[in-house]
């Protein structure tokens, strides 16, 4: 593991898209950035999952991350909304791919039992202590925007213990791990 490194965490959606940047030194954490790109002005999906392309690769020219993390999409009852979940995540996956990134998904559960120590906890409870950790005075409105963060902060404790986690080093590696979806 290098000792500096920059970690991109996103938390997919098609309404509000959260992401977190931080920059790790040996066993410490700095926030960079941690913002929302807020989708709910855009009728049309397409129009959504450009903006979330778009944004994904402001993101990684302007920070040059390392490693991204996402959150992994939780399965619910709704076809439709899990199939535009997907979409999005599918679309910041592919921003990170483009440029050669590792990307590593984590469930829900893994990133808040990683921040919490809980893996039910609620999303304030998460936020409430990346606010600790990272020393963040003013907590966003919406707490997509931790969760991103939170992704990027599972990564950080969970690198070198990668058992059940997803990671892709490229489109060689993704249709490696994936070649059942090809069928």
């Amino acid at each position: 593991m290098p000792t500096e490194q920059i970690i991109l965490g996103i938390d997919p959606g098609t309404t509000i898209m959260g992401f977190g940047v931080i920059k790790t030194h040996e066993k410490t954490m700095e926030l960079l950035q941690l913002n929302e790109l807020n989708l709910k002005k855009y009728s049309d999906h397409y129009t959504k999952l450009r903006f979330i392309f778009e944004r994904s690769i402001e993101l990684i020219e302007t920070y040059h991350p390392d490693h991204i993390a996402i959150e992994a999409p939780f399965f619910g009852k709704n076809v439709q909304s899990m199939l535009k979940l997907g979409r999005a995540q599918g679309t910041a996956m592919a921003a990170g791919l483009s440029r050669q990134i590792p990307i590593t998904e984590y469930s829900p559960k893994k990133i808040k039992m990683a921040i919490t120590g809980n893996g039910n906890a609620s999303k304030e409870q998460v936020a409430g202590m990346l606010q600790n950790l990272l020393k963040i005075k003013t907590l966003p409105k919406n707490l997509d925007s931790t969760d991103g963060l939170a992704a990027a902060v599972c990564h950080f404790y969970n690198q070198g213990k990668l058992q059940g986690s997803k990671s892709y080093s490229g489109w060689s590696s993704f249709v490696k791990q994936n070649s059942k979806r090809l069928k």
